[in-house]
């Protein structure tokens, strides 16, 4: 047999498509060639798979061996396909009867001693294979329980090619995935730290329940980082499919933390004010990997001290603040990464951040305009929740342990806010007030009565309030809507 071919799964962004490993071993010059747009790390395999099935006790074939990966037309990227290779290779050299290895997805990166490595983006990889009918995989031992988390998947793993080789010659078992342990969520920071800021919590939980964008702007001290490190901690644990869109996300950026289990926590982007642009939204040779503001999908990215960034990474984030993904071209091929995020921006009122009055900060008011112009109107038209806190007093410092609320029993009535919301938006498949587009709103039966929306009007009408701000404002007040039984305030 001078052909075999072995299934793989390549991924282009978060969705993987089913790719068929091909081998065919003719006469000729000894040589490998790689067919199917491979990128440089896929070609470099010839190279380590040769060593990996030599050191793995195998004969290497000294024929014309040319290696394609179909469907030919989708880019290929990664050493995901490093043991498909070798497997299929092996197969139509007629040292392995590849029938236990039909309609199995094989998986993983090959070294030179045969060691089958971890790869990124096991998780997605699966769910592709999944959806494509297949319904069991070959993974490494490394990424065993991150497979194992995609239901109605048979998975099984390897620590290097003589096993996978002893299993299809043999027959002898290969490795199963660990057992599950269940998560064991960490509380995080706690709105009780948070000594006085009553507007600010307000604030919080306003935003946590509608999905809102927030701005925090004051004094260093009042207390903005740690409102902002404290947002995830009201926010609902993720349901199963936005869980597994996060865990997709990290899997790729091979950012999962150890056990492979589905993330629950809604995550937290905390990026420092020297973040590049492509940090941010995404970049990276060949295809582009997945930024910051997709690594907090259905989470909280958080700028501290925004002024601080670059204007092109700021303005960069208005498209998918817009549209909840990022959608990135480069040379070796587009992709489009979710980034349904909740931005916190927090900024000082001047450059030289010291307490306003005599004595103390120098920045004329023109100096402190244009260092919040640093935030442009685009941007901030974009922020739902825009608040100015005041700094802490000594008494709210010093009050005494249980004054504060607890982020339990604000988290209790964000979720009771968001059920509320789902409910009323279910017929428009939203599922917070965020994400309502404005002709909704704006259009019966949500439309609200003239007499509410007069100031909102002439507001829009003079050109204090853009449409934008118009809808903003709009989706704001019906944060209040659950607190009368379904029933609107206005």
């Amino acid at each position: 047999m001078s052909y075999a071919k072995v299934l793989c799964v390549g991924l282009v962004g978060v969705t993987g498509h089913l790719v068929e490993v091909e081998a065919d071993l003719s006469a000729g010059l000894p040589a490998v060639v790689i067919s199917g747009l491979p990128d440089t790390a896929l070609y470099e395999a010839r190279d380590r798979v040769r060593a990996a099935v030599v050191n793995s006790g195998q004969r290497w074939p000294n024929r014309r061996i040319t290696l394609n990966l179909l469907p030919a037309t989708l880019p290929k990227f990664g050493s995901a396909f490093d043991l498909a290779i070798a497997a299929a290779l092996l197969g139509g050299s007629g040292e392995l009867p590849l029938l236990p290895l039909e309609g199995v997805v094989v998986l993983g990166e090959l070294g030179l001693d045969g060691t089958v490595r971890p790869v990124r983006g096991v998780l997605p990889m699966v769910a592709a294979a999944a959806q494509a009918g297949v319904g069991r995989v070959i993974v490494p031992v490394g990424n065993a329980a991150e497979a194992a988390v995609i239901p109605g998947v048979r998975v099984r793993a390897v620590d290097n090619l003589h096993r996978l080789v002893a299993f299809v010659r043999d027959g002898t078992p290969l490795i199963e995935p660990p057992t599950a342990v269940p998560a064991q969520l960490d509380d995080g920071p706690d709105l009780a730290d948070v000594a006085g800021q009553q507007l600010g919590r307000r604030a919080l939980e306003v935003a946590a329940a509608g999905g809102h964008h927030v701005a925090l702007l004051g004094p260093p001290g009042a207390g903005k980082t740690m409102l902002a490190e404290r947002l995830p901690s009201i926010l609902p644990e993720l349901d199963d499919d936005a869980a597994l869109e996060v865990t997709a996300l990290h899997s790729i950026a091979g950012l999962l933390p150890p056990g492979g289990r589905l993330l629950r926590r809604p995550p937290f982007q905390a990026p420092h004010h020297t973040a590049t642009v492509p940090s941010l939204v995404g970049g990276g040779s060949g295809l582009a990997r997945p930024g910051a503001v997709s690594l907090a999908h259905r989470g909280v990215l958080f700028l501290d001290e925004a002024p601080e960034f670059s204007k092109g990474a700021l303005e960069a984030l208005r498209q998918p603040l817009e549209n909840g993904r990022i959608q990135l071209s480069r040379s070796g091929g587009g992709t489009v990464y979710p980034a349904r995020t909740q931005l916190v921006l927090a900024a000082n009122p001047c450059p030289c951040a010291k307490p306003s009055g005599d004595a103390h900060c120098e920045c004329t008011a023109l100096v402190r305009r244009r260092y919040l112009g640093r935030l442009s109107g685009p941007l901030l038209d974009r922020i739902d929740v825009q608040v100015r806190l005041m700094p802490v007093r000594a008494a709210e410092l010093l009050a005494p342990e249980g004054d504060t609320e607890p982020s339990a029993t604000v988290a209790a009535r964000v979720a009771t806010a968001r059920q509320a919301a789902a409910t009323r938006w279910a017929g428009l498949g939203r599922r917070v007030n965020a994400e309502v587009d404005g002709p909704h709103l704006r259009r019966p039966p949500w439309r609200l009565p003239a007499r509410v929306t007069a100031e909102l009007r002439g507001r829009l009408d003079s050109g204090s309030l853009s449409a934008r701000g118009f809808d903003r404002v709009i989706r704001i007040a019906w944060i209040g809507e659950w607190r009368n039984s379904g029933q609107s305030e206005t």
